[in-house]
């Protein structure tokens, strides 16, 4: 494995993502705060974002596991509307202020593992 993406760690089985389907959330610690991220699968390939809108720092999914549209094919933050490409996190319209941060996803032997970096770590216990 490269050290440019960090330790893998084990998100969740590959079936769990669906494309356009609810996410699998996990805990992160980013910059030294626990948050949220979650995982998506859109058009077959896996992406993973903290889960803090870039226009207001709070969760996009007002239910949990919820980040897409009704299309499926855009990621929308239920509280401010702003509007996100899931394949790069883009903010595409609304009011962000940029893109989602990104946490790196692979996808192997039937599973889905996220990747820390070097502000990005697994929630210390």
């Amino acid at each position: 494995m490269s050290e440019a993406i960090g330790q893998r760690i084990a998100l969740c089985a590959s079936e769990a993502l669906i494309d356009g389907g609810l996410a699998v959330a996990f805990d992160v610690c980013h910059r030294g705060q626990n948050l949220r991220a979650f995982a998506i699968r859109f058009e077959g390939q896996v992406h993973a974002y903290l889960n803090r809108c870039s226009h207001v720092a709070m969760e996009l999914d007002c239910q949990e596991g919820r980040f897409f549209d009704d299309s499926g094919c855009l990621l929308i933050c239920a509280s401010h509307g702003a509007v996100f490409a899931p394949d790069t996190g883009a903010c595409l319209g609304g009011p962000g202020r940029g893109p989602l941060v990104k946490v790196v996803l692979t996808e192997e032997g039937g599973l889905v593992y996220w990747h820390t970096a070097p502000d990005l770590h697994p929630v210390a216990f």
